[in-house]
């Protein structure tokens, strides 16, 4: 019989650049409009603000996700790169620790042994990189997918508060923005949760509170520093 089940773990790479854009995208921009409202600059002033807030915001979160991330490929492929020359120098010290970590997992020594022989028989690496090293196809680092990801959803998310801006006038912007952003971000949060099988509420309340923290912070910074228009 067949059993066919839906798992989310291949998910994680993409959908935690994903959300991280997305999120900062809305939060950042909309804190960066309720500044420069708050500090009194002119329609004007709050849209040139607000785009390159979009264009820097996008272009730093990519750089940001592709080094990062590549640090983490460069230190899985040195990691691989050792565990190649350690089972070409020592296999049977190698065939020993993935024993025993199928001991550690719950299998008789008798057992753990002949699962290591027959796994490094068909793939040694790649099994002492899955179960020694915690390095699997699902998990594994690809900058370019992390930071493609990171920068358009950046740029998606902080396109909505832009579009506030242009729909509502200045003087309606210090109640318009983080009114909407809160709503973009609740619904992002249970996007965002339901993508990956988790509580949405929970996910929602945690974005929209922080969210609402930042602009609050970020409005009470232009107020004080602000001078009038």
């Amino acid at each position: 019989m067949r059993h066919i089940e839906t798992h989310r773990t291949h998910r994680i790479g993409w959908l935690r650049a994903a959300v991280l854009g997305a999120n900062d995208g809305i939060v950042s921009t909309a804190s960066l409009v309720l500044g420069v409202v708050a500090a009194g600059a002119n329609a004007e002033g709050i849209w040139i603000a607000g785009v390159a807030g979009l264009v820097a915001g996008a272009m730093s979160m990519a750089a940001g996700e592709y080094v990062s991330v590549s640090s983490q490929a460069d230190t899985e492929r040195a990691d691989l790169a050792r565990e190649g020359r350690e089972l070409a120098a020592s296999p049977e010290h190698e065939h020993a620790e993935l024993t025993a970590i199928y001991v550690s997992r719950g299998l008789d020594p008798a057992l753990a042994s002949r699962v290591a022989t027959q796994l490094m028989q068909h793939d040694a690496l790649g099994a002492h990189a899955r179960d020694e090293l915690g390095i699997s196809e699902t998990s594994a680092a690809r900058p370019v997918q992390a930071a493609l990801a990171s920068a358009g959803t950046f740029a998606a998310g902080a396109a909505l508060p832009l579009l506030i801006v242009v729909l509502f006038p200045a003087s309606a912007l210090m109640w318009a923005v983080p009114a909407s952003s809160l709503i973009f971000l609740a619904l992002l949060g249970s996007l965002a949760a339901a993508a990956g099988g988790a509580p949405v509420m929970a996910a929602a309340t945690r974005v929209t509170f922080w969210g609402a923290l930042a602009m609050a912070l970020t409005a009470g910074v232009g107020s004080l520093f602000g001078v009038p228009a």
